[in-house]
């Protein structure tokens, strides 16, 4: 155990942890996990209330008059079989926490526990939000639909991270997660004998020359200096060797970290399936289907995530900036087009062992961060209620930052 928390309090954390990552449960399908959630709630007598029947929003009680700091863990796993032999690895079929939600949800039950039971009263209500359907990338904006944020003045969360050291935090100024745009292309010409393609509009040939031509977006239309991805993952045509295929059907998604050039690549991958459409005259239908928008960590409240990062793990464990862009959505950032916070990663590396990545079937993480994730989260809610009871949310109230 690295962060200073007390050692009863990090055994019940890794129990329910386990607990969670043993039962794991997909997206708008995690009734165990938010019974779980709830037993932990009446445990620590905080008020609560059922949202959008698999989520949860608690309430620990701060001065009145003042905006809520909120919270916010994610409940949901993924449609991927567990390859760990960890001895509380999934007896769910198919169904894994590759990417930590598991822990997410046992840190923000731990900040609770911390919170409610200080002797200190707290500058400001702090609200629990344990989130649905992350993964989905629509659980957060239905929260928001459905009230989660009334009353709340700034929202901080953390994902645990394997690239980074246990106990470290890192708080990002500016775009930390890309926008999640999905999309679909029917492709209609018209079949026919493989011995005859003059009497055909073949749709692989078609689907082809699309793929090709959208690879050319990025590589060529965007400053490269602006990270962005378009990639397709399927291809569906054909039915036999001899049969010239008469349709298609490709899709893929669009990950951009600024509006501009999200824009644009909607723009040219319709730009080219018009042409290509033509080109061949075949029907050629494409559907975008928006997703997540960027994470875009902005302001006063980034100040106030890594001062109570340097306040609960040391100044030394606070990192500022990554080597590379995370190309990766994060519905978090759906909280954030509705009020101030931040998104930060907390190192949950594994000494010594192979580093397998989020979403993988053999994803693990170093248990400390249990500890290192509930002492931050705590402390954000201290001093980002301090920065809520001024008024102005002005970091210096929240402790000095460099």
């Amino acid at each position: 155990m690295i962060a200073s928390i007390q050692p009863s309090l990090f055994a019940r954390m890794v129990t329910l942890r386990r607990d969670l990552h043993r039962h794991p449960e997909l997206s708008w399908e995690e009734h165990r996990t938010t019974a779980r959630v709830i037993s932990e709630l009446e445990r620590l007598d905080l008020p609560y209330r059922r949202s959008l029947e698999t989520g949860v929003v608690a309430e620990i009680e701060g001065p009145p008059g003042v905006p809520a700091v909120a919270l916010r863990a994610d409940l949901d796993a993924l449609p991927i079989q567990e390859e760990t032999a960890l001895e509380f690895a999934s007896v769910v079929p198919g169904v894994m926490h590759a990417c930590g939600h598991d822990a997410h949800t046992a840190i923000l039950v731990g900040a609770a526990e911390i919170l409610a039971g200080s002797d200190e009263p707290l500058p400001a209500p702090v609200r629990l939000i344990f989130q649905p359907a992350e993964e989905l990338g629509s659980g957060a904006k239905a929260m928001v639909e459905a009230g989660a944020l009334d009353g709340v003045g700034a929202i901080f969360g953390g994902h645990v991270d394997r690239p980074f050291p246990t106990a470290t935090a890192v708080a990002v100024e500016g775009t930390v997660n890309a926008s999640t745009d999905a999309f679909r292309i029917a492709i209609r010409g018209q079949q026919g004998h493989a011995a005859r393609p003059h009497e055909t509009v073949d749709a692989v040939v078609v689907g082809s020359l699309i793929v090709m031509a959208v690879q050319t977006i990025v590589s060529r239309e965007i400053d490269p200096t602006h990270p962005s991805v378009l990639s397709i993952g399927r291809f569906d045509a054909g039915s036999a060797s001899n049969v010239i295929a008469g349709t298609a059907e490709l899709a893929g998604t669009i990950r951009a970290q600024e509006p501009d050039v999200r824009s644009h690549l909607r723009r040219s991958i319709t730009r080219i399936c018009e042409s290509v459409g033509q080109l061949h005259e075949a029907q050629v239908e494409l559907e975008i289907e928006e997703g997540t928008p960027p994470l875009v960590n902005q302001g006063p409240m980034v100040a106030v995530a890594r001062a109570a990062a340097a306040s609960a793990l040391g100044p030394d464990r606070v990192r500022y900036t990554v080597r590379s862009a995370n190309m990766g959505g994060e519905d978090f950032s759906w909280y954030l087009q509705e009020i101030p916070g931040c998104y930060v990663r907390l190192g949950a590396r594994l000494p010594g062992s192979a580093s397998y990545p989020a979403h993988s079937s053999r994803f693990e993480i170093d248990e400390n961060v249990l500890a290192s994730g509930a002492a931050w989260l705590a402390e954000v809610a201290r001093q980002g209620g301090r920065a809520m009871a001024t008024g102005n949310g002005d970091p210096a109230h929240a402790g000095s930052v460099r």
